[in-house]
């Protein structure tokens, strides 16, 4: 393939792994595209059934089902980017860069991944099931900080789940525990956009949001090259 010769030669520099590991898998997402457009088809459909079903439905609900929703987008979206690749392609990747370059570049492409996801969401849930959000501009940024969170914590999961046999169990065990509490503090900090007056202690949330996110990226590169070497 020639993207495994562009790879080899750009390898040598230190400073062009992570950038180059990063337009493999955007390379591979391009030839792929049944992948991303599977994903908006998902996305598209599950809105529009909610909107058939429910119509327009009342502030509180409808924050709740946007996270619904990104959760499961993100499950398909990014779960896969550990369990797609096959154990030859693993040793490739060994012989020409390290564990941590490799991390970064998921974690990296996964979050630019989930960024666009998350703003096709918000632009498909206002068209189809109304505007309610009273600071969207405070709604925006959040989902923004809450896709880049999912992308993480299931990037992360899907690192250990591709050295298990069953992948798809261990994903739902690992992640029911782990994600529960980042949704529910996702859900409060966003409900503030819906309100005319921004309450006290937003930002003390969104700072703890911020320092989970900072805490899986440091526990994959701690963990990350344990798992590279099995």
């Amino acid at each position: 393939m020639h993207w495994q010769v562009y790879f080899c030669a750009n390898m040598p520099k230190p400073t062009n792994r992570i950038i180059t590991l990063i337009k493999k898998d955007f390379l591979l997402e391009v030839r792929q595209q049944y992948t991303f457009y599977g994903i908006l088809l998902y996305l598209a459909s599950t809105i529009f059934i909610v909107y058939l079903s429910m119509g327009k439905p009342e502030a509180t609900v409808w924050n709740s089902l946007f996270w619904i929703v990104q959760l499961f987008v993100c499950v398909n979206a990014v779960a896969k980017s550990f369990l797609q690749e096959s154990r030859g392609r693993m040793l490739y990747f060994y012989s020409v860069a390290g564990a941590g370059d490799f991390i970064l570049s998921k974690l990296i492409f996964n979050v630019a991944l989930m960024l666009i996801m998350s703003l096709m969401s918000l632009l498909v849930f206002v068209v189809l099931l109304d505007n309610p959000i009273t600071h969207f501009w405070a709604f925006a940024g959040t989902s923004i900080l809450g896709g880049m969170g999912l992308s993480l914590v299931f990037t992360f999961l899907s690192a250990i789940a591709a050295k298990a046999q069953q992948q798809a169990a261990l994903m739902a065990i690992m992640g029911f525990p782990i994600i529960i509490p980042q949704l529910l503090l996702l859900g409060k900090i966003s409900n503030t956009a819906f309100s005319p007056v921004i309450q006290g202690g937003i930002w003390q949330m969104v700072a703890l949001l911020v320092g989970l996110d900072v805490m899986i990226v440091v526990l994959s590169l701690i963990l990350f090259p344990f798992l590279w070497k099995d």
